[in-house]
C-alpha cells in the first residue's frame, strides 16, 4: 500500500531515508508554492487535493504533521500519523505564537537565519555524523520564500481540534516542540525532534505496526528491555 509522507519545515524526503519501508510503499509529497497569505489549513487541503487519495495513510513530520492534522479534520477516512509535531495551537510553545506579533524572521536576512540554524542543530537531537550532514544540506538547500510563508502560517495557526483519526508519536527529549506541551499516543524515550533519523529503528516499528493495523492505536508496540518506547492507553 502507498503511504504519503509530508516532511518538516525546510526539509525534504532525505530525513525519512533511515526508515524501514518493507511493509508499504512510501510516496514523498512535494511542496506546492504557497499562495500569498494562505493559511496552514488551506494549504494542507490544497496539497491533499493535488496528491493524496481520500482514504490514504499520511505520515507527517513536524510542520508536515500539522498539515496532516488539518487534512484529517476534513477527510475522516484518512489516517494521519504525526511524528515530532503538534495537533493544535496549544501544543506549540508560546514563544512561537509571540512571533505572530513580533515577526523577527521577516526582519532578519535569510543568510543570518541559515547561520543561526546551523549553530543550533544540537537542539534537534541529532548526534550521528551522517544525520548532521543531512541536516546541514537541508538548511543549505531550503527555500527561503517557502520557509518564510510556513513560519507565518504556523504562528497564525488557530486549530484547537485533535481529530480522532490522528495518531501522535513524540520524543521525550524534543527541544523544538517540547514533550511537556503535547498529548501524544506513543512516546519514544530520549527521542529528539529529528528522532526520525536518530532512532529510525524503533520509529519504524511504530509506523509499520500502526500502518498494518487499520484501526489506529489498537496495535501493540513491543518495547526494548530499557523501555525505549511506551504507549498511552486511551
Amino acid at each position: 500500500m502507498d503511504v504519503f509522507f509530508l516532511s518538516g519545515l525546510g526539509a525534504d524526503k532525505t530525513v525519512f531515508q533511515f526508515l524501514d519501508y518493507s511493509s508499504y510503499q512510501p510516496v514523498f509529497v512535494d511542496w506546492l508554492p504557497p499562495h500569498k497569505g494562505e493559511s496552514l489549513a488551506d494549504y494542507g487541503i490544497r496539497l491533499k487535493e493535488e496528491f493524496i487519495p481520500d482514504d490514504a495513510v499520511i505520515v507527517g513530520l513536524s510542520f508536515g504533521g500539522m498539515l496532516a492534522t488539518e487534512i484529517a479534520k476534513r477527510y475522516p477516512d484518512i489516517k494521519s500519523i504525526l511524528i515530532s509535531s503538534a495537533k493544535t495551537k496549544n501544543e506549540l510553545p508560546s514563544i512561537y505564537r509571540t512571533g505572530k506579533y513580533f515577526p523577527l524572521h521577516q526582519w532578519s536576512p535569510y543568510a543570518l537565519q541559515k547561520w543561526f540554524m546551523m549553530r543550533i542543530k544540537w537542539m534537534f537531537g541529532i548526534n550521528r555524523i551522517e544525520a548532521q550532514k543531512i541536516y546541514e544540506d537541508i538548511i543549505r538547500n531550503s527555500n527561503p520564500a517557502f520557509n518564510q510563508w510556513a513560519i507565518d502560517a504556523i504562528r497564525g495557526w488557530e486549530n484547537t481540534e485533535a481529530p480522532s483519526n490522528v495518531i501522535h508519536i513524540h520524543g521525550t527529549h524534543d527541544k523544538i516542540l517540547p514533550y511537556k506541551n503535547v498529548q501524544c499516543d506513543y512516546a519514544i524515550k530520549k527521542g529528539g525532534h529529528l528522532m526520525v533519523m536518530e532512532q529510525a529503528n524503533i520509529l519504524s516499528e511504530f509506523l509499520n505496526n500502526i500502518i498494518e493495523n487499520k484501526e489506529l492505536g489498537l496495535s501493540t508496540i513491543s518495547s526494548s528491555e530499557n523501555h525505549s518506547a511506551y504507549r498511552f492507553q486511551a
